[in-house]
């Protein structure tokens, strides 16, 4: 008879950023879930001014509500020229109703002035873990440095993926292979580090 896995909710509906992190997790011997997949899930609201307050916000509340393992994170996109807006807002740059789209654009607008050389940016990504009683028991912060092109190029992934270009590539994460993207993105190496602290702990 073999072992159940256990399960870890990911406290986001976004089924993309499940695929990216379900290879890396499963060495550990977690079957992950979106909150797509569960009853009642709670609405979290991200009134944390920081990634790490609202990773903390994403995974204690969601699992004292669900009395499950929940893993939080929160990520955006830094721009220097912008003194590292849109940071925290990322998914709501645009203001009410903003899609990708539209954060996109707004972004082009902002830095429409701004040359290419002067264009640098980063991805960040906080990851928190925390047990069925809200308690948190591993943190992790990753981080992928790129530079935000003056056009989208590339269908792949979400969000400023088409903008944002990694120049050792000479391709946006909208056009990288999903592989390499997984190898290299501010998310999978927070996870990585993430997954290293959980087996220091022996969670």
């Amino acid at each position: 008879m073999t072992d159940q896995p256990r399960i870890l909710i990911l406290g986001t509906h976004n089924q993309k950023k499940r695929g990216e992190l379900q290879e890396l997790l499963h060495p550990l011997g977690w079957e992950l879930k979106t909150l797509a997949e569960v009853d009642d899930p709670l609405e979290v609201e991200e009134t944390g001014e920081t990634f790490s307050a609202n990773a903390a916000l994403k995974a204690t509340e969601q699992a004292k509500h669900l009395n499950a393992w929940v893993l939080g994170e929160d990520s955006g996109l830094c721009v220097d020229a912008l003194g590292g807006k849109p940071g925290v807002y990322s998914a709501r740059f645009s203001g009410e109703g903003a899609t990708d789209e539209k954060n996109n654009l707004k972004l082009l607008a902002e830095l429409s002035e701004v040359p290419l050389e002067k264009r640098g940016a980063y991805y960040l990504c906080h990851a928190t873990l925390s047990d069925p009683q809200g308690t948190i028991r591993a943190e992790a912060v990753g981080t992928c440095r790129g530079r935000i092109l003056q056009a989208a190029s590339g269908s792949g992934g979400f969000g400023y993926d088409p903008l944002f270009e990694v120049p050792e590539y000479h391709q946006t994460f909208g056009q990288l292979a999903p592989a390499v993207k997984r190898a290299i993105s501010h998310r999978s190496r927070a996870i990585r580090e993430l997954v290293r602290t959980i087996q220091k702990l022996q969670i």
